[in-house]
């Protein structure tokens, strides 16, 4: 145990030492935390809470134009807005404002749109009562979208879905409604189809229902995804400080030293991992406090932690595993600080590109996805979503440790292995 202490009092001072390695510690994430947190917050906001901004212009004034008008409004998908500058939009101004990127998408309503669809089921109605319509001449109307081209597609096809929507269900009510007024020219009074008791009922409707206590409850906002992403990020980025403190002991000679000693190299490399395996779980607590304290005082949504605690504590002592013993693989590979510092960075900024750090991994495409079930960021990563945005426990983030442990172990056996060879040799 005194040899263990002394091991890992060794590994402490020359860590405090490396001035620049705490910095890439400590400040580096805080720094990345922050910048990142609020370049995001806006597009996350536009998704998750303001919707994307839309402008109409209501030429019609009748039903459907009113329908449209009212279903935008109360979308969560889209910021309604019909005035610029406090007054009515004209369609000159729709254009120009779409164009110049104060709106993704406008919305045009042509006058008459309405009487056009009533003129078409008119039409329907007529021909199924087995009127002749051969001569009658429907008019067409269109509804206009006017897009930014830096829209997505995905933003204009769900605004196109709602619009479909709108139009089927007024059609459907005029359609009602004119049946309605055939009919009752037929059937006696008493048994005439009220409109007030059938025209706003579904024979079949929808809910939603999510898959977990608390999903539904918590939106994706740029702090639940930035904090984990960004502390895993820096938890691996202890590569480079211990590939510097296994350089420093090679160029100095301590490790030969070191093999003279009653000592078993386990002991050496045990020292390594407390110690920086301690200085992942400070740097994980400090992150989680910028998400709790810090970013709100910015105006930033507060990090929310899920309904597990021990759950969060594993997933960062499994991250903080990985991440050391990566390092030390890493630092038993290279033959130079320079070499080791490449290597470990490349390696990690690799392993974050295609584990979700930088764009989360449900919106790379499929080849992508599978490749990213490769890198153990991706793992720590499933893990901390499922804590913090699906409310799973303990055991449910289990496999995602076990995954980071797994790593662990064949990081350090290589590098036991590597190690050996070396002295032998």
């Amino acid at each position: 145990m005194r040899k263990l202490s002394a091991a890992m009092r060794k590994e402490f001072l020359l860590l405090i030492r490396d001035k620049i390695g705490l910095a890439i510690l400590f400040v580096m994430p805080m720094v990345l935390i922050f910048v990142m947190t609020l370049i995001q917050d806006t597009a996350f906001r536009t998704l998750n809470e303001e919707g994307i901004p839309l402008l109409v212009v209501n030429e019609d004034q009748d039903s459907l134009g009113f329908r449209i008008e009212n279903g935008l409004k109360t979308s969560d998908l889209v910021a309604y807005h019909n005035e610029i500058n406090g007054k009515k939009a004209t369609r000159d101004e729709l254009y120009e404002a779409v164009k110049k990127g104060k709106f993704l998408i406008g919305i045009v309503i042509p006058k008459g749109t309405t009487k056009t669809i009533q003129e078409e089921v008119k039409r329907l109605v007529d021909e199924s009562l087995g009127e002749d319509v051969s001569n009658v001449q429907v008019t067409s109307t269109e509804i206009e979208m006017v897009i930014d081209p830096i829209a997505s597609k995905s933003f204009v096809t769900s605004v196109t879905s709602q619009l479909r929507e709108f139009i089927s269900t007024v059609k459907t009510r005029i359609m009602f409604e004119t049946f309605n007024a055939q009919i009752a020219e037929f059937i006696p009074d008493d048994l005439e189809v009220k409109q007030s008791e059938y025209s706003n009922k579904q024979a079949v409707t929808y809910k939603e229902v999510y898959a977990s206590e608390i999903s539904g409850e918590l939106k994706p906002n740029a702090v639940q995804h930035n904090i984990p992403a960004w502390t895993i990020f820096a938890m691996f980025f202890i590569v480079l400080p211990l590939v510097s403190s296994i350089m420093k002991e090679k160029e100095e000679g301590s490790v030969f030293r070191f093999h003279t000693i009653p000592a078993s190299y386990f002991l050496q490399i045990n020292a390594k991992l407390i110690v920086f395996i301690v200085i992942c779980l400070i740097q994980f607590c400090l992150m989680l406090l910028i998400g709790l304290v810090f970013l709100p005082m910015l105006g930033l949504p507060v990090l929310q932690l899920g309904n597990s605690y021990i759950g969060i504590l594993i997933m960062a002592l499994g991250c903080a595993m990985a991440a050391t013993g990566f390092g030390v693989l890493v630092g038993s590979l290279a033959a130079t600080l320079q070499q080791g510092a490449v290597l470990g960075s490349l390696l990690i900024l690799v392993f974050s590109a295609i584990g979700g750090i930088w764009v989360p991994a449900y919106v790379m495409p499929s080849i992508m996805r599978t490749i990213s079930e490769l890198s153990p960021l991706k793992w720590a990563m499933d893990g901390f979503y499922g804590l913090f945005l699906r409310g799973e426990g303990f055991v449910d983030i289990l496999p995602h440790f076990f995954k980071l442990a797994l790593f662990f172990a064949v990081c350090l056996a290589i590098a036991v292995r590597v190690q050996s060879k070396k002295r032998i040799g």
